[in-house]
């Protein structure tokens, strides 16, 4: 297995590396972003209300 990086490649967004794992997200889409926000509003407004 080779750790040479290709120059035309651009770099990740977000890499993971724990032991044997390695996760490596390369570009992050606009609807995981968009659910996410409303995730952490909805929970803040839950949290708030308490």
């Amino acid at each position: 297995m080779s750790h040479t990086k290709d120059p035309a490649t651009p770099p990740a967004r977000f890499e993971l590396r724990v032991g044997g794992l390695h996760l490596t997200v390369q570009r992050i889409p606009g609807w995981l972003v968009a659910l996410a926000t409303t995730a952490g509003g909805a929970a803040v407004t839950w949290w708030a209300q308490r």
